[in-house]
């Protein structure tokens, strides 16, 4: 079969694989990238995110990371939750966790039908190369979902569609098939600012702009060590990640509903006293296959203590005082803060 005849195919199997979009882009289709990456490092903005900068020539180039490769095959799994994400903001003796992180974790999730998509084209192309990537690799997925048609980055950087709003997950299938290129999207945002007008820190200088040392969700994921004690309180309750930005997006009444049941919420908001109880052991056992796990007991537990601080709540000492002589020294700092937050 010719490639659009292939590519036509290939649609209509991820769909029934589950997934939202699909588009397709060749491998320099985002020759914009490497100057706005460099830009973005060159200020700091991606902060203790090393890895950033780390082979930033395969990041900002596509066709560098494997010449052979001849297509992009971009993929949208749609995460939308079923409530009001920032309810649980109101709920100050509780801890909020991003709707990403409430139930399995997507690399696992997404890279096993990406897999099997991709075994269906090796077929079905008679022999093709694929390399599958889901945010672990150094691809900048947004960019090129952009290229693909799938949507386009709004002015919070994430990508967001007129199709799925930007509830979605993104993954990639390099590929030595030749398939058509899919028209690339162009923003939709006009006048919209919510998600700027939103954000608690003000991580965003200006509009397509995210200056990562202020962004929530990396300070409490990506960031080691103590938080500067000005950002403390903006996190409120949040102890894993941050959704306001997704939340206001009105092409979110445009959401379509996840299709994959690992997403489905089993994090909920639990108590932050009993989050503060867990000793490594328990951590483990609590977020075993959640995304949660990775950043370890300590840099979690760090979090629920800034949480307790900003509570409000004085019966929330009993659980930071015992931590205020931890070994880890951003936990008892934390732990500090926090009692005196509500002393």
């Amino acid at each position: 079969m010719n490639g659009a005849e292939l590519k036509a195919r290939l649609v209509e199997r991820a769909r029934d694989e589950g997934f939202a979009a699909m588009g397709v882009c060749a491998p320099d289709a985002i020759p914009q990238a490497p100057a706005r990456l460099a830009a973005w490092l060159a200020e700091g903005r991606h902060g203790q995110m090393g890895w950033m900068a780390d082979r930033a020539d395969w990041r900002g180039d596509p066709a560098a990371l494997w010449p052979a490769a001849r297509s992009v095959i971009l993929l949208a799994d749609s995460y939308a939750p079923e409530g009001d994400p920032l309810a649980v903001l109101e709920q100050r003796d509780r801890g909020a966790v991003s709707v990403y992180a409430q139930g399995r974790d997507y690399h696992d999730l997404v890279k096993k039908r990406l897999k099997r998509l991709g075994r269906w084209l090796i077929e079905a192309a008679g022999g093709a190369e694929i390399k599958v990537f889901v945010d672990t690799a150094p691809v900048m997925e947004k960019p090129l979902a952009q290229a693909a048609g799938l949507g386009w980055q709004g002015k919070h950087t994430n990508l967001l569609g007129r199709g799925f709003g930007n509830w979605v997950f993104l993954g990639a299938i390099f590929t030595t098939a030749d398939l058509p290129a899919d028209a690339p999207e162009v923003e939709h945002c006009g006048s919209c600012t919510a998600c700027l007008d939103i954000c608690p820190t003000r991580a965003f200088p200006a509009p397509w702009q995210l200056d990562a040392r202020r962004c929530i969700s990396y300070l409490t994921i990506e960031h080691r060590g103590p938080v500067d004690p000005a950002l403390r309180p903006l996190l409120g309750n949040r102890i894993y990640g941050c959704d306001d930005c997704l939340a206001v997006c009105p092409w979110n009444k445009f959401a379509q509903a996840a299709r994959e049941t690992g997403y489905a919420a089993r994090v909920g908001a639990p108590p932050l006293a009993e989050l503060a109880a867990l000793d490594d052991a328990g951590f483990r056992a609590r977020f075993a296959g959640s995304p949660i796990k990775r950043i370890g007991r300590d840099r979690f537990l760090r979090n629920v203590l800034y949480a307790i601080g900003n509570s409000g709540d004085p019966g929330l000492i009993a659980a930071a005082l015992p931590h205020c002589g931890d070994p880890d020294p951003a936990v008892a700092d934390a732990a500090r803060w926090a009692v005196t937050m509500l002393s």
